[in-house]
């Protein structure tokens, strides 16, 4: 398809074929993750023996920053965000941040703009540390609110 630019420059848009192919990885992204999100909330984390235990909690009683987790997964799955939020509060931040950049990572491919996520160093140190305060916190004693 040609159309024109702004500038008044001969362009050649993608037809449907290309805008289908530039949303086939976001799809197959979404696939993968409704497939995961589909098999915790049918196979209950709260029952033993359907997942591995944690090895650091199982070793050394220290809830790290993904315990609770699938069980997080499995009541948001079930429409039960406060009990999501008592599992995990950060996996909850997680899943919200992961479907506003799928959003905008599909707005952006169906109309023909590349899509990136380059974080600098001070949001790598910046993740790191909300990560490591998660994971001190919710392993003192006044902490037991964020326990899963």
């Amino acid at each position: 398809m040609r159309g024109v630019n702004t500038h008044g420059q001969s362009v050649t848009r993608p037809g449907p074929q290309g805008r289908v192919r530039r949303l086939a990885v976001p799809a197959g992204i979404l696939a993968a993750v409704a497939g995961a999100f589909a098999y915790v909330g049918a196979v209950d984390p709260n029952e033993p023996g359907h997942y591995p235990a944690c090895p650091l909690l199982q070793y050394t009683g220290i809830y790290c920053p993904g315990c609770g987790g699938l069980r997080s997964a499995h009541a948001v799955v079930h429409g039960d965000f406060l009990a999501a939020l008592q599992d995990n509060a950060l996996a909850v931040v997680g899943y919200a941040l992961f479907a506003v950049l799928w959003t905008v990572w599909v707005v952006r491919a169906a109309r023909g703009r590349p899509f990136r996520i380059d974080p600098g160093p001070v949001q790598l140190w910046a993740a790191g540390a909300l990560l490591l305060v998660f994971t001190i916190v919710r392993n003192l004693p006044f902490g037991g609110w964020l326990h899963p």
